[in-house]
């Protein structure tokens, strides 16, 4: 049994002070009245804040890996850890629209890693299934519609969670419900559709909105659009890249209000250069320079992001003025709840994993442990 103690403990929905976190083997057991704890060794975190580990939701990778350069488990095992230096624990390897032969190693690589490697949850399928007219940074030769044969794959597949980012333009609202009723969560898009095409995905079974405001048809007074259609229902979750390039910080406000922590979801989006990698790369033979925190193909595209998701937590609290709390829900329970996974991940409640943060004053990072034990930070 192991007893943290001496920081302001944030359980996934609210601080809790003058408290202790009892962990058990690599379980949370309880939080408890400082005054009340039990025995056990004792981890004096001496100030700052006790927060469940990051969960982040759309990863393509980081410190020098891209999954869809090399779909395999080696290759998700080196964005997991090198993610995990930075807070993130839980995440999905996010592979983009590419040829059939790399989807389908990326999914068998994901199936493999997800039962071998702590803190890779199961994959996240962004295209090809998209809109050619909101491709972004994806190549528009390997586009296609979803087809049976497709949605039959991806549900073989499945082992643990697995998100798909599709546009109504290439899945029909049928092939989304069936997907939802497999299980598999599903994001609109990298699509042009209208509020109304929009709101019949979402009623379809579709969760959640990839990457708001980027590569979707934008919100207008009289066409609402994706934005608009995402930004109003209620029961839409939202990923969104906090980076300051991706959405301009009005939006990002805008968002915030409309949304609350309850239904943003952070994602980092990130690409090799994140996590300590390289500021250059090749994107499916396209290069990509990272200039500050932005990544850009030579068009001037943006290609992803080489933020983490501390690095999303700060921004939203230094630009967007989001309290910490709302900050960090939107990086822990809000994913974990989107991936219906908050049983396990994103919280401090009795039963989930011991997958921790410890945060200074200035949002330093100060530890980071998984399944209880601490991870060795550079």
């Amino acid at each position: 049994m192991r007893i943290f103690t001496g920081a302001r403990l944030f359980d996934g929905e609210r601080f809790r002070d003058d408290s202790a976190l009892v962990v058990e083997d690599d379980r949370v057991r309880a939080i408890v009245a400082h005054a009340d704890r039990p025995g056990g060794e004792t981890v004096d975190l001496a100030g700052g804040v006790l927060a469940p580990g990051f969960v982040d939701w759309q990863v393509n990778g980081g410190g020098g890996a891209l999954f869809n350069q090399a779909p395999d488990p080696q290759t998700i095992r080196r964005i997991v850890v090198s993610h995990r230096a930075y807070g993130t624990t839980a995440l999905l390897p996010t592979v983009i629209t590419d040829a059939p032969d790399a989807l389908s190693a990326a999914l068998a690589a994901a199936r493999e890693a997800q039962a071998t490697i702590p803190g890779a949850l199961g994959v996240h399928v962004e295209g090809p299934f998209i809109d050619a007219r909101r491709k972004g940074a994806h190549p528009a030769e390997w586009i296609r519609p979803l087809r049976e044969a497709d949605a039959a794959a991806l549900i073989d597949a499945r082992a643990g969670v697995m998100v798909v980012t599709l546009a109504p333009a290439s899945a029909s609202n049928e092939m989304i419900a069936r997907l939802a009723r497999a299980g598999i969560i599903v994001s609109i898009g990298h699509a042009e559709a209208s509020a109304e095409e929009a709101q019949a995905a979402f009623d379809a079974g579709a969760r959640a909105a990839t990457h708001l405001y980027n590569a979707m048809s934008q919100l207008g007074h009289r066409s609402p659009g994706l934005v608009g259609a995402a930004l109003a229902n209620p029961r839409v979750y939202c990923g969104f890249i906090a980076d300051g390039f991706h959405v301009h910080e009005t939006a990002g406000r805008i968002a915030l209000r409309a949304k609350g922590a309850e239904r943003i979801a952070l994602i980092s989006d990130a690409m090799p250069s994140a996590a300590g990698g390289p500021k250059q790369y090749e994107l499916h033979g396209r290069r990509v320079t990272q200039s500050g925190l932005k990544l850009t193909l030579e068009d001037g595209t943006l290609a992803g992001a080489a933020i983490t998701m501390l690095d999303a937590i700060r921004y939203c609290v230094a630009h967007l003025g989001a309290p910490l709390g709302d900050a960090l829900r939107m990086a822990t329970l809000t994913p974990a709840q989107l991936l219906r996974i908050e049983a396990s991940h994103g919280s401090l409640r009795p039963g989930a994993r011991a997958d921790l943060v410890h945060l200074g004053p200035d949002l330093e990072l100060f530890g980071v442990w998984v399944g209880g034990e601490a991870v060795q930070l550079e």
